[in-house]
Order: structure tokens, then sequence, then C-alpha cells
């Protein structure tokens, strides 16, 4: 997707969903494209081998894309789109088991988007090194202290983008990434995000829990997980303004970058822009249902609460996760002409 024109912060309290807005602008103002070909980048069900879910589809996770965790089960997919940009910008992660060269021995889920803008060199930088880096600062492994946890995810954000910055220097470019992250161990979910991709949670009531309905559960309220990171708010253009950079009157930093947090963007990082990210974290129950990531593309056609009805509908139906993900970035893009790169995680709880 094109950042050089979105951002803002936040605080750890969840938030009631509220609609959409209408198709985002372009995060760079030079990153517009046209394009008519949006047909080819949705993979069909019989297209995708569950050996290609793992890094963005780079590299194959070994395990089955189911976790067995602490009495409830995690099913998670991806699905993804250009749109009617001429590429793919956007980059994911899926790993159920999230122990890399150690796998089984971590206790602890990874999903992230990473949505590019000025191309997807920043994109792919962050998904091959941020989860490692959050690991080696000291995710905890089996004793959960959330601060420990928050601290390290803080730290390895802070390094992907320190040695991302080296790394463009070295090679001459300019790229940026928003991200929206989520660790889940045991049952703590923690999300981490900079930019303006989101993370919703399809939640339901407490009655709920105790008397479903003949479907199985009542219509679920949509969370907001995330704060968006712009230049245009308040929080955020203080800040860029104490940094000694400019909002123009179009929301943009120095009139050409919209989001104010963001991997990369180094020609901006004098000037305000940051990776330092939001951090939310809170304890599974049997309320929460599932959690869907998405990058901006997806959450410019589809309100929070839209997409949570989107996708309740569909797993009532009994649709595989794999299914379902790929229909609501279809439904994105085909159907609601989302003309963004539009990428999409869905993270599914079964309880026992």
């Amino acid at each position: 997707m094109s950042e050089i024109d979105d951002s803002v912060t936040g605080n750890e309290s969840q938030r009631e969903a509220t609609d959409a807005e209408p198709n985002p602008k372009h995060k760079r103002d030079s990153d517009s494209e046209t394009s008519t070909s949006v047909e080819k980048k949705l993979k069909t069900d019989d297209d995708r081998k569950p050996e290609e879910v793992g890094f963005g589809g780079i590299g194959p996770q070994k395990d089955k894309p189911v976790l067995k965790e602490m009495g409830f089960e995690i099913e998670a997919d991806a699905a993804e789109d250009k749109g009617s940009r001429h590429t793919m910008e956007d980059a994911w992660v899926v790993l159920l088991d999230a122990g890399l060269d150690t796998p089984g021995k971590l206790r602890c889920a990874h999903f992230a988007i990473y949505d590019g803008h000025g191309g997807r060199l920043a994109a792919d930088y962050a998904q091959k090194h941020l989860h490692a880096n959050v690991l080696s600062a000291g995710l905890p492994r089996e004793l959960l202290d959330k601060k420990v946890a928050k601290r390290a995810i803080l730290d390895g954000f802070r390094k992907t983008d320190e040695s991302l910055l080296q790394e463009s220097v070295a090679g001459g470019w300019q790229d940026g990434a928003t991200a929206v992250c989520v660790w889940i161990s045991g049952k703590t979910v923690f999300v981490a995000n900079v930019g303006d991709a989101k993370a919703v949670v399809g939640r339901s009531s407490t009655s709920d829990v105790v008397q479903k309905d003949s479907d199985g559960v009542g219509p679920l309220k949509a969370i907001v997980l995330t704060r968006e990171h712009k230049a245009i708010y308040p929080q955020e253009r203080a800040r860029i303004q104490k940094a000694g950079g400019t909002v123009s009157s179009n929301g943009r930093l120095q009139g050409r970058l919209e989001v104010s947090r963001a991997f990369g963007d180094r020609q901006f990082k004098k000037v305000g822009v940051t990776a330092t990210p939001d951090i939310h974290s809170f304890d599974l129950t049997e309320r929460e249902h599932f959690i869907i990531l998405g990058c901006d593309g997806l959450w410019g056609v589809f309100g929070p609460s839209d997409a949570v009805d989107f996708v309740q509908k569909l797993l009532k139906e009994g649709l595989p996760v794999s299914t379902v993900s790929r229909r609501l970035v279809k439904e994105a893009v085909r159907e609601r002409h989302c003309k963004d790169n539009c990428t999409a995680i869905l993270i599914v709880f079964r309880y026992k």
C-alpha cells in the first residue's frame, strides 16, 4: 500500500468499532497507480497448500495450520490481493509455532501484516526480522511477565527499524512500512502496531457465554485493538512539530507522508516519524472468537463491525478459516472496490 500519507498513536484501552472511512488516500502522494487487473492475485482454496502458510508464503511452516493451546485451538490463515495497483507491497506472517529454530519449545504464536509504501523492501525486511528480534529481546518463553514481554516487543521494533535504516542507506532505498502484529503466548494476546493497519477482535457478550442461541452464539461486538498513527491527529501532530516537522493542510507530514509511525521512511525520521508501536495486551476468554488483522486497504472499505459480521456469518456456515479469509479479501476488492493492496489475516479461537 502506499504510505506516504498516513498515521496517529494510542493508549492500551480497547475501543468499540466505528464505521470505515471511504477508500483511503495513498500514503505517499507519489504512490498512486491505476490498473484494472484485480483478478489474478487471489488464491482459491484449491490453489493454496497448507505448507504455504508461514512467512507470507515465502517460507513454509511445517506445522498444520492449527495450534492446540491450554484449552483452546488456534486456526489462522491469510489472504491478499494487489487491488488495482500494479505491484503488491504488503507482506505477512502466519506462524502458529513461533519458536522458529526451536519449534514446539516456545508456547507462542505470531501473526503480522506489513503494509509497504514507496516499494516493499521495508515490508519484506520487517517480515523477515521483527519476530526474531522480539524473541532475542526476551519475549518470555514459560513464566509470562507482561511487562517483560511488552519491553521485548518495543526493543524488537526499535532494533528492526535501526537495522532496516542501515540497510536502506547501504542500498539507496527509502521505502517505509506500517505494521500490525500479534503474539499469543499461553492465553495472553499482545497486539502492537505502527501506522494505520488495524486489529479487530470479535467478542460476544457475557450472557452469550452462558446462554447461546441456536447458531452457537449471538452477534459479536467488534473491538478495535489498535490506534491509528496519522500526522493529522493532534497527539501525533504535536510530536512531529516538536521534532521540527510540519503537517500540511492536506494532513500529511512535510506535505507527503500521511502516517506518522512506520518502519523505514528514513527521509522522514528527523521530522517525527518513529517506529515506536502502541502495545495492548489482554487475556483470552471464551468471549473472544476471532481476530482480524488488516492493512488500511481492507479497513478503507470495511468498517470493523461490518467485517466482524461478515466473518461471523461465514464461520457459522461452517466454512474453513482459509476460505473465510479469502472471501473477506475478495469482497473488499471485487465487490467493494478497494483500489489499494488488500491483505487480511483471520485468527480463530476454538474452545474445548
